[in-house]
């Protein structure tokens, strides 16, 4: 090394030259060469632990005693010879740091000694250190290394017992950062063990000690070792929690109850301390219960369905329909949270821990109270307080109760919902159809207030009388309609029209149209009527039977065409049918819809309303007509001309033969052209 390297103003490494430089001249001033070396290696030994601090110059150092090392091995060459002090500009920086010294044993074994009074830390690895000092934001760490490690105090929120003094783990994250300071990490040691150590306290089944840091739906999350764990509401305590934030921040203890290795979830409970000791004192509770007994509790819990009560470590349920004998539509109606108050033990269950309670049944039943005077057939007035489908339930006193059934609302048939009568709260007056005091239970009705329309039906409604009625519905055989209400009837499908085919009702009528009908006959037992339309006016087949004679012709349109033939309208609205062989027109075509054209009746029958014509029939009988004709105009020719050849056989001369073959070429002619027609 050149004299330039060993003047750079008051570098480290020059300070550490000018030590070792020191100690040389010290040494070869006062000190006999025999213990030169101890000298030597004790002020090294005291200089390594001074700049303990200094990590990255410890080579350095190491250096200085390989530098003190040779001047030792000089001093024992010259014995008792004393030299002058070296000073910076004559030490021969290039022996000390050739490599025949670095592999000399005594720089070896003086980097040893010097190591020794290191620790040993690496990277990423978990160790042990003590709290040397706190503040109100950070913890400083000694964990044995040349500087100590500062630590957020927020990573040991879930230990508020913290002090000077403890021992903690820590995560080596980084020997020195920019500003040559230990960076480590409380959280992250934690995070490394925390799944080993959560899964041996659900095996082992310990109690550990968490965190709450904030609530989330259904419960709170805690930090345990490092992990957000979940703690269920119902598992906070044995009572409901009403105020979940009142436990956030704060550091409880708890047990594992649940791992989910897939997911990574865990599953804690505080309410699970506790529980084995509610569960003896519950058993010792339940084994004093008897059927019967009237114990005090207070309200724990209320639900739709019913009240939780607390009697003294164990919990009973009084359900919805034993708090009153009158209709609860909630329990908040008769209780409320924290409410003392008596309760009967209707059952309970060894087994189980279930016990039934009872509020109503420490007073009276009011069926007990019922007017004993009421009977069938009485009027009472009540309280709609329920509505069904099916009918509503009206209530006559506090706890008793009557059902008017939909059927008992109205005489009319038509079934329809309750609600189209009456509504929850409305004030009814009704007549009591049944009475049962054993069963508590009474029918009541309300259409039993009016006169029954049946009763004087034939008088009303007698046959052969014309009405209007209402239409109701619809089948495929007819109409039902309603006269009035409770007084219905059918009219049949083949009695809505005297002339029309009707496929379905709704083709003719509408459902709440009015129609005009005529009372058929009656069955006052089933409450029906047979009801007519077309009976409203004279059958008018009686007249069509005259117009709509056997091979009369009239002028129809085709309304409906389908693979049996055709629909044809006639003339007074009555309908015939033509089938297809009767629809081929002169042309030899097909008749088309909607066309109009002239058929001949070929068939009429009365009693079955059925009127058969045809359009070919029409030509056809026409063209056998004019065959007819000159057929038997040919047949008199023949017989005349006969006649005349036997007046004259006996005179017959050649002028006559002439003639009777002029006579067969005319006859033979008008055939030729009767056929070509």
């Amino acid at each position: 090394m050149t004299e330039s390297k060993g003047k750079p103003a008051k570098t480290e490494k020059a300070e550490k030259k000018e030590t070792t430089e020191k100690t040389v001249k010290k040494t070869t001033r006062t000190k006999p060469a025999e213990t030169h070396e101890e000298e030597v290696s004790e002020g090294l030994t005291a200089q390594a632990g001074e700049t303990r601090t200094a990590a990255d110059y410890a080579f350095e150092d190491t250096k200085a005693a390989a530098k003190s090392d040779a001047v030792t091995a000089s001093a024992e060459e010259s014995k008792s010879e004393v030299k002058a002090p070296v000073t910076n500009e004559q030490f021969d920086w290039e022996a000390y740091e050739s490599e025949e010294l670095r592999n000399s044993p005594r720089y070896t074994e003086f980097e040893a000694m010097y190591d020794k009074t290191l620790s040993t830390i690496a990277v990423d690895e978990v160790v042990k250190g003590t709290v040397i000092q706190m503040t109100n934001r950070e913890v400083v760490i000694n964990i044995g290394y040349k500087s100590e490690g500062v630590v957020s105090l927020n990573e040991f929120r879930y230990n508020p017992n913290l002090k000077v003094g403890d021992t903690v783990e820590v995560y080596v994250e980084s020997q020195e950062d920019k500003k040559g300071q230990l960076v480590l990490s409380h959280k992250k040691a934690r995070a490394l063990n925390s799944w080993d150590r959560v899964n041996s306290a659900l095996e082992n089944d310990e109690i550990i000690t968490g965190y709450i840091k904030c609530r989330t739906k259904g419960g709170m999350i805690v930090d345990v070792f490092g992990i957000e764990a979940f703690l269920p509401g119902s598992q906070i305590d044995v009572k409901p929690i009403r105020d979940y934030d009142i436990f956030v921040n704060k550091t409880m203890e708890f047990k594992v109850v649940k791992i989910n290795q897939e997911f990574k979830n865990v599953v804690v409970s505080h309410k699970a301390l506790i529980e084995a000791e509610l569960e003896q004192q519950k058993k010792e509770i339940i084994a004093r219960l008897e059927k019967g007994q009237v114990l005090e509790g207070t309200v724990k819990n209320i639900t739709s369905y019913g009240v939780f009560i607390d009697l003294g470590g164990v919990d009973g349920l009084i359900h919805i329909t034993d708090l009153s004998w009158g209709r609860v539509n909630h329990p908040e109606e008769i209780v409320s949270l924290d409410q003392k108050l008596n309760v009967v033990i209707l059952d309970f269950d060894d087994d189980k821990k279930r016990i039934a309670l009872g509020l109503k049944q420490l007073t009276p039943h009011p069926w007990d109270s019922v007017n004993p005077d009421l009977k069938v057939g009485d009027k009472v007035k009540g309280k709609v307080v329920v509505m069904a489908d099916y009918g509503a339930f009206v209530e006559i006193a506090t706890g008793v109760e009557g059902l008017i059934h939909v059927s008992e609302m109205s005489w009319s048939q038509h079934l329809r919902s309750a609600q189209e009568f009456m509504k929850v709260g409305d004030e009814v007056e009704a007549v009591v159809l049944t009475l049962d005091r054993t069963e508590r239970k009474m029918s009541l009705g309300i259409k039993q207030l009016k006169p029954d329309p049946w009763q004087n039906i034939d008088e009303r409604y007698a046959v052969g009388s014309k009405h209007t009625a209402k239409v109701r519905n619809f089948t495929n055989f007819g109409v039902f309609v309603e006269i009035e209400e409770g007084v219905d009837g059918l009219i049949h499908i083949s009695d809505l029209s005297w002339t029309k085919k009707i496929k379905h009702p709704a083709e003719f009528t509408a459902i709440d149209a009015e129609i005009e009908v005529v009372v058929l006959e009656i069955d006052k037992e089933n409450r029906r009527l047979s009801l007519g339309h077309k009976q409203l006016e004279e059958n008018p087949w009686d007249v069509f039977e005259n117009i709509f004679t056997i091979d009369s012709i009239h002028e129809g349109t085709v309304v409906e065409l389908f693979e049996k033939g055709a629909i044809v309208a006639l003339p007074y609205g009555v309908e015939g049918f033509a089938t297809p062989k009767h629809l081929v027109k002169e042309d030899g075509t097909m008749a088309r819809i909607d066309e109009k054209m002239m058929f001949k009746v070929i068939e009429f029958n009365k009693s079955a309303k059925k009127i058969i014509v045809s359009h070919s029939r029409i030509f056809e009988d026409e063209k056998r007509a004019t065959e007819s004709a000159v057929k038997k105009t040919e047949t008199e020719t023949v017989k005349k001309a006969t006649k005349k050849v036997k007046t004259n056989i006996e005179k017959t001369t050649l002028g006559d033969i002439t003639d009777l073959a002029a006579l067969k070429e005319e006859m033979e002619e008008k055939q030729n052209k009767s056929s070509k027609k």
